[in-house]
């Protein structure tokens, strides 16, 4: 039914569902952290120590914001190298390195998969993973006892070492939790380690996703990480290295089975009885908008765009069955508001 939508919307003579401009840039809705990324874009790193401060305890904004400062510094480090050169020994400046050392790491290897990937590009990748690792490791003996991000950095720079299994990852995996239980993008990076496409198994994947999830408290973007392992079942089961009209029947139709719906159905009831954390609260309403979208519940997907407003970035999801972040969010709102749309 989905498909036959995508194909009906792309006749000219079809009422066009008119679709408000699209915010993509991923800090969403934080305003406080585009304004400083604003003011370090000018050599302001006042800015961005101010504005990682002002997260206080909130562990999942502080550490988003220091992600998203490190997309800046990945550009362009000089407002980094300088406060680096006048406080060398400042926590959130030594995660920042590590963090844009992680970006890098990314960008040098890209987004293609393995067979199209050269050697070149994986070493890269190696190296600058390696860097992140030893930096995150003096973040660590530089951060608060009760601070966990420099241990999650450490953890995605054990990624790129491939070191997923390894007897030293559990240790850090331990740290990282002792300090922050219900850590978002903590649980995101171990359910993203434990998929199929990287060293783990649909099995692992589920189990980490909902052991997480189940412990977390209501209202914990944590309860809605299992959203993020369907959709990472479907797009390795139905639309790996292809999106057709066909992958994305298979997905509905693998999103509307009676189990998969109890399930998610219960996680967003959970998610939805406390107050989210603001650091990835739009992000779990764009998975959910997708998911309604996916499952053809349109009044429920109306309801969650409106929460999100124009805010469509960081959402890698969009792009997992229909091509593009862009394009998937827009068909997700045409499907939700479309007049004419009947199963």
């Amino acid at each position: 039914m989905l498909s036959r939508f995508l194909r009906r919307e792309s006749k000219p003579s079809r009422p066009q569902v008119v679709v408000p401009e699209r915010d993509h840039d991923p800090a969403m809705d934080d305003h406080a952290l585009r304004a400083a990324r604003s003011r370090v874009a000018v050599g302001d790193w006042g800015a961005a120590r101010d504005v990682v401060a002002a997260a206080g305890g909130d562990w999942e904004l502080r550490a988003r914001r220091i992600m998203l400062l490190s997309d800046a510094a990945a550009t362009n480090d000089r407002w980094l190298i300088d406060w680096l050169r006048a406080s060398p020994s400042d926590p959130v400046a030594v995660m920042l390195h590590a963090a844009t050392l992680l970006e890098r790491a990314g960008e040098a290897r890209g987004s293609a998969p393995a067979n199209q990937t050269s050697q070149a590009q994986f070493q890269a990748y190696a190296e600058l993973s390696a860097a992140a690792g030893e930096v995150s490791q003096r973040a660590i003996a530089l951060a608060g006892p009760d601070d966990p991000t420099p241990f999650i950095l450490l953890l995605d720079a054990m990624f790129g070492e491939g070191q997923v299994h390894s007897e030293q990852f559990r240790q850090v995996l331990a740290e990282a939790r002792r300090r922050a239980p219900h850590h978002f993008e903590l649980h995101l990076t171990l359910v993203n380690l434990l998929c199929e496409k990287w060293f783990g198994s649909h099995e692992q994947m589920f189990a980490a996703a909902r052991e997480a999830a189940a412990a977390a408290p209501p209202g914990s973007n944590t309860v809605m990480v299992p959203f993020v392992a369907h959709f990472e079942y479907a797009m390795r089961e139905f639309s790996w290295d292809k999106a057709t009209g066909q992958s994305v029947a298979d997905t509905a139709n693998y999103l509307q089975t009676r189990e998969v719906q109890m399930e998610l159905d219960a996680w967003a009831q959970k998610w939805r009885a406390g107050t989210p954390s603001p650091g990835r609260g739009m992000t779990c309403r764009n998975w959910l908008a997708l998911y309604y979208m996916m499952s053809n519940r349109r009044a429920e997907a109306r309801e969650v765009f409106a929460e999100i407003g124009p805010y469509a970035g960081g959402t890698v999801a969009w792009a997992f069955f229909l091509g593009n972040v862009d394009n998937g969010f827009v068909q997700g709102y045409k499907l939700a508001h479309s007049p004419e749309w009947t199963p």
